[in-house]
């Protein structure tokens, strides 16, 4: 088994018995995709690439990043009707009172519409409140661990 880290704006593929971890998911989301086949994992920042549009990173933000990613499992083998997704992050880390400014809340609407959008069915999701996670995806059985020193480890 390799561990692989998923960095900020990165985006992995990997097979069974291979687990990808992200480190410190704040308002940032960890999308993790798998067919029984393969597994994959991005970490998005951002909602929407159109407030940025000559950045050359797609995989900052879930409008493009999740279609790359999903694009990437397809030319990988993945068959699009099996594909499915697990989500955790996407806290708001900082008290606001306006919601433009919940870039947590935020980001997990636009993983749930971009995920939508290709017909990859969310099974599972740890998101939203105002604490940090460690994810890691199990590509053996599409297991998604969450750590967290505030809330302690599940498994979803």
């Amino acid at each position: 088994m390799n561990k692989i880290i998923v960095g900020i704006s990165d985006q992995k593929l990997c097979k069974s018995p291979d687990v990808l971890v992200t480190y410190a998911l704040g308002s940032c989301v960890g999308i993790c995709m798998i067919d029984k086949v393969l597994g994959i994992a991005a970490h998005i920042m951002l909602p929407d690439s159109s407030a940025i549009p000559n950045d050359k990173n797609k995989f900052k933000f879930a409008d493009t990043g999740i279609q790359l990613l999903y694009e990437s499992m397809i030319k990988n083998g993945a068959a699009a009707s099996r594909i499915t997704a697990k989500i955790a992050g996407g806290a708001n880390m900082f008290a606001t009172t306006t919601p433009a400014m919940s870039i947590g809340d935020r980001n997990v609407e636009a993983t749930k519409k971009a995920l939508a959008k290709l017909g990859v069915p969310i099974i599972a999701s740890d998101t939203g409140l105002n604490y940090g996670r460690t994810v890691s995806f199990n590509a053996s059985d599409g297991s998604l661990e969450i750590m967290s020193s505030l809330k302690g480890n599940k498994t979803i």
